[in-house]
C-alpha cells in the first residue's frame, strides 16, 4: 500500500494557476498552465508518470514551481 507523503520544497517561486492543456506523449507530456491574476501562460514538460501520479487534468488548480541555479538575460 503506497504511503502518501507531503512534499516540502525549497523553491520559493510558486506560480498558482489552472491547467489549460495537456499534450501527452509516450514518455513525457507538455502541460500548459494559465497563471492566476495575470492570465499569462507557462509551459512545462514533465514525465507521463508524474501526470498519472498527480492525476492531472485540464481545469485542475496547480502550482508551477520554478527552481533554477541561474537565470540568464540577453539583449540584442
Amino acid at each position: 500500500m503506497p504511503v502518501k507523503l507531503r512534499r516540502s520544497l525549497s523553491a520559493r517561486n510558486r506560480l498558482k494557476g489552472t491547467v489549460t492543456k495537456i499534450k501527452k506523449g509516450l514518455v513525457v507530456a507538455g502541460v500548459e498552465v494559465k497563471l492566476a491574476g495575470t492570465g499569462d501562460r507557462i509551459y512545462s514538460v514533465i514525465t507521463m508518470d508524474a501526470v498519472n501520479e498527480l492525476k492531472l487534468k485540464v481545469g485542475d488548480e496547480v502550482a508551477a514551481v520554478v527552481k533554477a541555479t541561474e537565470v540568464m538575460i540577453s539583449k540584442d
